[in-house]
């Protein structure tokens, strides 16, 4: 089958041939994440004999697991192969990859890893970018980190960063005026609806998944196909999974949800085909790289849950944040993949213009100590004159140094042999020196269970959270006027409700 990006691969291939990094642009939809590796691997720029390498291995970053597993089994299916020969994917607790393997689709915190125990990158001839505007503080890092090995120790290895929003200027000064490619997408057109002024009474609440079911209830009768509904949470998930069942029943639908958190099984059923009309349910993992087949209606709620700094713990804790306005085209041209489709925006069009044009990177709004101590056991001793895309604060550096040294992880010789403990953990520097201690202590597993705990978001809301749901979130730029956000001032256990 034919896409978009096929027009372009010559010319990305050409520019790689001649240029060590390449800034690609090519809107969702195009084919880029799963036709850009096996292009560069068939033109031979990850070994090839009359190189005298055979086995160079591509490596692409992936922000979300279910995008790694998915984009692997695509290309695995378009070489005629199963996933695990010359294409595979690691991700946390999950593999599929073998000694053949050429491309290998990874998700941040793998590369980081892979960053820390091979600094070099031995054996890997090309990294991959994808889905770069999403700014996530790892691929923020993990993309300084491969232009300082390539810069001074590997000038040979290739950097391709990919997006379907991102302004490919920057980055490409970044790369240093590397060239740009660009590739136009395939999208059918797609209607957007609004609120309208009158949908809702003047002064009435309305909680968010009754919107969202009367929503879904709307587009059932413009179209024929299925329907993908954009919700913040699980909570929001199971609530108007629960609200839709007397609909479902009447209309025989599918009604599924879409998580990240989802077992590998359950996210293939979500993605395949059915003998029935879908209602798929989906946090933000469904905005980028996932493909969901037959969506001809979406339904946005302009939510998402992003990570942010709480003062109160020292950690980073998810928050209701409207979406930007890149974000909800992200989301509306889900609806076009195969077809015209519509696009149903929970909040009025006046509303729209209040959104950010983009959303901020990670690395202006949360904790950026495990970051620093990463960067210390590499090896770097000036953070604050690390080569970033987009630096941080000064005073994030400078903050995340003092907890550092507060928690004994870093001292003035640099990382100590207890930061280098610490930097093993995949958690918080702060829970990672409670779970060194406990042990050291005896008390792994009292520790273990704290660390969860704290690991999660908090079930209650508190300050400005709280006070969002109280008021709407129409007045944070954009989000579902007059309505709350919960029943009860846990969505934790509003999901527990409903289940």
């Amino acid at each position: 089958m034919s896409l978009p990006i096929d027009v372009v691969l010559p010319d990305l291939v050409a520019a790689l041939k001649t240029a060590n990094c390449v800034v690609l642009r090519a809107p969702a939809g195009a084919g880029k994440t799963t036709r850009v590796p096996p292009a560069l691997l068939m033109a031979g720029l990850a070994g090839s004999k009359t190189a005298g390498k055979t086995n160079g291995q591509i490596v692409m970053l992936e922000p979300r697991r279910i995008a790694a597993r998915t984009a692997a089994r695509r290309m695995a299916f378009e070489c005629g192969e199963r996933v695990g020969q010359s294409v595979g994917y690691r991700v946390r607790f999950e593999e599929s990859v073998s000694r053949d393997t050429r491309i290998l689709v990874v998700t941040e915190g793998v590369l980081l890893r892979r960053l820390q125990d091979d600094p070099f990158l031995e054996d890997i001839e090309i990294v991959v970018f994808d889905e770069f505007h999403e700014r996530r503080l790892d691929s923020d890092l993990a993309l300084a980190m491969v232009r300082r090995v390539q810069q001074t120790v590997r000038p040979e290895l290739r950097i391709v960063v990919m997006s379907a929003t991102l302004d490919p200027t920057a980055i490409a000064k970044y790369l240093g005026d590397c060239p740009i490619v660009e590739s136009e997408g395939r999208l059918h057109p797609v209607r957007i609806d609004y609120l309208r002024p009158g949908d809702l009474r003047a002064g009435e609440r309305q909680h968010m998944t009754d919107l969202a079911t009367r929503g879904i209830e709307t587009v059932l009768q413009q179209t024929t196909g299925d329907v993908l509904v954009f919700l913040p949470g699980v909570g929001e998930i199971m609530k108007t999974r629960t609200e839709l069942e007397p609909l479902s029943r009447r209309h025989n639908l599918e009604v599924l949800p879409l998580f990240g958190d989802m077992t590998p099984e359950e996210q293939d059923r979500v993605l395949s085909p059915c003998d029935r009309r879908k209602i798929v349910l989906s946090t933000n993992v469904a905005e980028t790289s996932v493909t969901i087949e037959g969506v001809t209606a979406v339904v946005d709620t302009g939510l998402a849950r992003q990570m942010n700094f709480d003062a109160d713990v020292g950690l980073d804790r998810l928050e209701l944040t409207p979406i930007s306005r890149a974000s909800t085209d992200q989301r509306a041209g889900r609806a076009g993949r195969t077809q015209p489709g519509i696009c149903l925006r929970l909040w009025e069009e006046s509303a729209q213009r209040r959104r950010p044009d983009f959303d901020a990177a990670e690395l202006h709004r949360v904790d950026l100590s495990s970051a620093v101590l990463r960067l210390f056991a590499w090896g770097e001793t000036d953070i604050a004159a690390f080569p970033w895309f987009e630096s941080p604060p000064p005073e994030s550096i400078d903050h995340a140094v003092k907890l550092l040294r507060l928690l004994g992880a870093i001292d003035e010789a640099g990382i100590t042999s207890l930061g280098q403990m610490i930097v093993q953990l995949p958690v918080a520097p702060r829970i990672g020196r409670l779970l060194v201690e406990a042990f050291r202590l005896g008390q792994p597993d009292r520790a273990a269970l704290m660390a969860a705990m704290l690991s999660e978001r908090d079930p209650f809301l508190r300050g400005p959270s709280a006070d969002r749901s109280s008021r709407g979130a129409g007045n944070q730029g954009g989000g579902i006027r007059t309505t709350s956000i919960h029943r009860s001032r846990s969505d934790v256990l509003d999901r527990l409700h409903a289940v």
